[in-house]
């Protein structure tokens, strides 16, 4: 059973677990589980995603229950309305907060003909983000005798496709557990020391005008399972809020 986060007339948001794709797509084929089709039958009605979360990416996925509400969604999403809220583990120390303004090529969706010799654009892409902790490990994981690794806030600013995984790799601090952007050495440490195998990326807070009433709306999914026993044992715990930390136990892994 997917976490139900919100719910109205217009509205559902779940709480997504890293691994499950939101919708049928080209990237395995083989996938028979999806955040749509799940929550469709949970709830018995049709669902409308109006925003996507990577594979790997958990925490807040929003949905419509109506075409109309949908509709409006996707324009509030377009004109970057809505406030979205990320934490993720990096390797490094990066500084106490900063800007990450670099425009990163277009990537096509899974669906999306694109011919071989169309031009991909780079397109204007802008995250701000804050450190919320760090720590340094006795291990030569990679070529020095210790390890640095750091909580992160981010808030992007836009949405391109995988533009956090993308950003953080081009700021030299990549995301623990992202196969594609990230660091295997590092990735593989993770796993073997403290038994985390997914990308530690999480959406921990979404923020949006609702589409009927006006209301300002903030649904918050704090980090659960792996990503919460993760941030106790490096001694973060007291970084996050109440709001954000959840259950060590359960949740969305």
């Amino acid at each position: 059973m997917l976490t139900i986060l919100y719910r109205d007339q217009h509205l559902i948001a779940i709480d997504k677990p890293s691994g499950l794709l939101v919708h049928r797509s080209e990237i395995d084929r083989r996938e028979t589980r999806f955040a749509v089709q799940l929550l469709r039958d949970q709830i018995g009605q049709q669902v409308f995603p109006v925003h996507r979360l990577d594979r790997g990416t958990s925490g807040v996925l929003l949905f419509a229950l109506d075409s109309d509400s949908a509709r409006l969604l996707n324009q509030d999403f377009a004109a970057k309305q809505p406030a979205k809220t990320y934490l993720a583990v990096v390797r490094g120390h990066p500084a106490d907060s900063g800007d990450i303004d670099h425009a990163i090529t277009r990537q096509p969706d899974e669906r999306e003909y694109v011919h071989g010799n169309a031009q991909l654009n780079a397109q204007p892409a802008f995250t701000r983000y804050r450190t919320l902790a760090h720590c340094t490990l006795p291990y030569a994981v990679d070529r020095y005798p210790q390890s640095r690794y750091a909580l992160l806030q981010l808030m992007p600013e836009t949405g391109r496709r995988h533009q956090l995984r993308r950003h953080l790799k081009h700021i030299a601090h990549p995301i623990i557990g992202d196969a594609t952007h990230g660091k295997g050495v590092h990735n593989r440490f993770f796993q073997q020391q403290f038994n985390v195998g997914r990308m530690l990326l999480h959406a921990v807070e979404l923020s949006i005008r609702h589409p009927h009433s006006g209301e300002a709306l903030t649904i918050t999914a704090p980090v659960s399972g792996d990503f919460a026993r993760l941030v106790h044992e490096l001694g973060w715990a007291e970084a996050l809020s109440a709001a954000w930390l959840g259950d060590a136990s359960a949740g969305s892994d």
